[in-house]
């Protein structure tokens, strides 16, 4: 009986962090398709790569893990770049990747 528990307590742990990192990979997908549609680039692969997982402790005090994410992009569809997202929690804690481009107006 004790076993049956612990295999219930391993089981329902591997579910809550497969589940929580499911929802970071989707929320760094998100945040990296945003970027690249502000910045009128090309998002490659149409996906984010895990890089990166560590403990952390958030705003709140409380331990939590970090995950970071890469991503490639285009600028012309020739080259290729690598940004970076660190989501804590399920929030987008830094990024580093392609930038709104100012809005140029001609005077004609």
């Amino acid at each position: 009986m004790p076993g049956l528990l612990i295999l219930l307590i391993v089981v329902v742990l591997g579910w809550a962090f497969w589940s929580s990192a499911r929802a970071a990979a989707e929320r760094a997908e998100e945040a990296g398709r945003d970027a690249c549609h502000a910045a009128g680039v090309q998002w490659l692969d149409q996906t984010v790569h895990a890089s990166g997982l560590r403990l952390r402790r958030g705003e709140d005090g409380r331990l939590g893990f970090e995950r970071t994410f890469r991503f490639e992009y285009s600028e012309d569809g020739q080259d290729r770049h690598v940004g970076r997202l660190v989501i804590r929690g399920d929030r987008l804690v830094a990024f580093s990747g392609p930038v709104r481009r100012p809005q140029v107006h001609s005077l004609h």
